[in-house]
């Protein structure tokens, strides 16, 4: 791309504290060439307070964004052009989104806790209304006109009562605006809104049914080789030899690399690197510092407590709880989870000058980029990590490691290298999300209200922070210490109005396997024992589901408002207090709400399953939901988002467990780690409440959250016992039943 032809600083507009400024040009092409090495790309700044961080515009009037969120497949990139097209009055065609490039791309955090729109998205609208409002100032002097007279279309700012325009190609195309972020830009108004809050198709579904799409997995750079790691066969074991000549007549083997305890092959081709990991010879220590799988739970419950956070403490529980007529309580675990990527991690990097640059499919890869510097001991600024999407993922998966094993490589080898996980590699070396026990307490008086609320939530300590590598763990390279399991006390507590309510999460000092958030941390394990034992609460004092949760929520005109619609939207009827056990095939309803912390999203659904007495087989039918997420940017990707979430989450808690020995994860493959398959994935009929004049919440978490639950309180709908433990595998179902 040819630079545009200088400007003099007469030319340059100068309105109410606005300039936009010669600069150097943005070079639009080498954004969109992921394959140049860090130093190749002119210095652009990504400061999240400067609209060049977010916005460039090309003198055709095609507009860039840079958005440091990802879209890992959940039609965030879809939802960020429609957002800044909406905001510039350009069509969504004229749009590009660049996604994740640390030297392009603002720090706009890890894509993850549902804020891709909710804080991402606002910032692009932000930095997209401030860049609107200096050019509608600009076409202002150069048409002679008030600016309130002008009206913008496709891009070309002209008098609502005139011929004359121009375009912003014209008024910027090329040059940088020099503007800081205004809060006070005015904002589009909803009611005119073309392009956000109506469903367009995504962007990138054209290209990934017709095989065009370019995952992580298909990128290649020239020069490129291919490596495996060998990984140890137990977590912690030693590294006690190696022998290369083993190795040695594999075609294309290129070497082995030792360092401490990471152990790896490259290879010209993929197919050797692949040969050359299985043939080689090593020897390892042992080593047994796993728990009892079958004694986890006894394990968790006696884990060293290191910290006590109170999510809330209102009234006298202690009180409460002795002055009780009835008190309920019930225990309820969930088990550890894998992310079980369908395609493994991959990476690609690449040494040039000393400078590092790595294709990573990560959903933080400006952290990913402070991991590789301290790992390696470079600046930051010395490190480029450029997003390419992968098979997906909800929560921190082993995109990152891929990308720490391909870098250290790199440097050794002294040429790019590509790794890609094998399935084993995935499954047994990925970090899991933590297990988790949760008791509850309740008091009811003597007319059935509740008097106290009382939940001890135990789980990991720490926060959603940077996951360690394992690539710079087993080479005794500089990385972080600290456990990651992500926000898992957000959600312990619950939005209901009891008048005594203490929730507790005890953080305990370890886990047994290396932790990191996966879909909902905490919440969706909070919610499953909240939503759970609240109908239990429900049977115990005779109460429909709903009506128990409106008499504790009349305060919140949301929630009720959306508790309301559901039950219409659901056919819901008033519910007995569980079945009889028989013989055949039972069918229940269970109902479950959440109101997700901090971004006020609501949601409720009703599952409808069946179970077969005999075998404890349960299969989850339909689920009937209802979410308010504030205001919607794009209605079929919201529907995608709560799709996604549902069935997911049906394969978690009915299916999904990570299984270990005192060495090593076991399951490790889909026959030991099965997920739910095609035939099992429910009907989900959905009913969105958009609110247009708010701002847009949540959408991609929080559905996830009460599905556990809603299959719970179903499975006693239909069969009179209550299920407290994920997965609710058949075995357990049967014991339920014998019990």
């Amino acid at each position: 791309m040819s630079s545009p032809p200088p400007v003099s600083r007469r030319e340059f507009l100068k309105f109410g504290g606005l300039v936009v400024s010669f600069a150097l040009p943005v070079r639009l092409a080498f954004a969109e060439n992921a394959g140049l090495p860090a130093s190749a790309t002119p210095a652009k700044t990504v400061a999240p307070d400067q609209v060049d961080g977010f916005l460039a515009i090309d003198r055709h009037g095609k507009v860039t964004v840079f958005s440091g969120k990802v879209d890992l497949g959940t039609g965030v990139r879809t939802a960020i052009t429609q957002i800044a097209a909406e905001e510039l009055d350009v069509p969504m065609a004229r749009v590009n989104v660049i996604q994740g490039d640390t030297l392009l791309t603002p720090d706009q955090g890890p894509t993850y806790g549902s804020l891709s729109i909710q804080n991402g998205g606002v910032q692009i609208r932000q930095a997209a209304a401030t860049a609107r409002r200096a050019l509608l100032q600009q076409a202002a002097q150069r048409l002679s006109i008030d600016e309130h007279e002008l009206t913008v279309d496709g891009g070309v700012i002209k008098p609502k009562n005139g011929t004359a325009s121009v375009s912003y190609g014209d008024l910027i195309g090329g040059r940088t605006f020099a503007l800081q972020l205004d809060k006070n830009a005015p904002l589009k108004d909803p009611a005119a809104y073309a392009t956000v809050g109506r469903s367009q198709p995504r962007l990138d579904i054209p290209d990934k049914v017709t095989g065009r799409f370019t995952y992580m997995h298909d990128f290649r750079v020239a020069g490129m080789v291919h490596a495996r790691v060998v990984r140890p066969p137990a977590i912690g074991a030693t590294l006690l030899s190696v022998n290369e000549d083993s190795v040695s007549r594999v075609p294309g083997i290129i070497g082995v690399v030792r360092q401490r305890n990471f152990l790896a092959v490259v290879a010209q081709t993929e197919w050797g690197a692949i040969s050359a990991a299985r043939q080689l010879k090593a020897t390892w220590s042992d080593w047994q510092g796993l728990p009892d799988e079958d004694k986890l739970w006894e394990y968790v419950r006696s884990t060293k407590i290191t910290k006590d956070d109170v999510t809330s403490d209102r009234g006298d529980v202690d009180a409460a709880l002795a002055a009780a007529d009835k008190r309920v309580s019930a225990t309820y675990d969930f088990a550890i989870h894998t992310h079980g990527s369908i395609g493994p991690s991959c990476a690609v990097a690449s040494f040039e000058g000393g400078k590092l640059t790595c294709w990573s499919a990560s959903q933080a890869t400006h952290n990913l980029r402070q991991q590789l510097a301290l790992m390696f001991g470079i600046p930051d600024a010395d490190v480029r990590v450029i997003y390419i999407d992968g098979s997906g993922c909800y929560g921190r998966n082993g995109h990152e490691d891929a990308a720490a094993d391909a870098a250290l490589l790199a440097r050794e080898v002294g040429r790019p290298v590509r790794v890609q996980w094998m399935r084993a590699d995935e499954h047994g070396w990925d970090p899991k999300g933590p297990p988790t026990l949760i008791d509850m307490q309740a008091a009811l008086d003597a007319s059935g209200d509740v008097t106290a609320w009382y939940s001890q939530f135990y789980g990991p300590e720490g926060v959603a922070g940077r996951v360690k590598l394992v690539a710079a763990d087993l080479a005794a390279m500089p990385h972080e210490t600290v456990m990651s399991p992500g926000g898992i006390i957000n959600g312990t507590a619950v939005p209901y109005t009891f008048p005594s309510v203490k929730t507790l999460a005890h953080r305990l000092v370890s886990t047994p396997l290396r932790p990191s958030w996966i879909r909902a941390p905490g919440r969706m394990q909070s919610a499953f024992a909240n939503e759970t034992f609240l109908d239990e609460i429900a049977v115990a004092t005779h109460a429909d589901p709903f009506e128990l949760r409106l008499r504790y929520l009349a305060g919140d005109s949301r929630a009720v408002e959306l508790l309301e619609r559901l039950a219409r939207f659901a056919n819901w009827q008033k519910r007995s207090a569980g079945k009889p056990a028989g013989g055949g095939t039972a069918t229940g309803r269970g109902m479950a709400f959440v109101k997700y912390e901090n971004n006020r999203t609501y949601v409720g659904m009703v599952a409808t399953i069946e179970i077969v007495r005999a075998t404890g087989v349960i299969t989850a039918k339909h689920f009937a939901v209802v979410q308010d997420c504030g205001q919607i940017i794009n209605p079929d990707g919201v529907k995608n988002q709560i799709e996604g979430n549902v069935v997911q989450t049906v394969s978690r808690t009915l299916i999904e467990q990570v299984h270990f020995d005192r060495s090593r994860v076991t399951s490790i493959d889909w026959q030991t780690y099965p997920i739910l398959t095609f035939p099992d994935v429910p009907q989900i009929d959905i009913d969105l409440i958009d609110r247009p004049n708010e701002k847009p919440w949540g959408a991609g978490e929080p559905s996830s959250a009460i599905v556990s639950a809603a299959i719970s309180n179903a499975v006693f709908d239909a069969i009179g016992v209550r299920l407290r433990s994920v997965p609710f595998s058949p075995q357990k179902t049967l014991a339920a039943l014998k019990s």
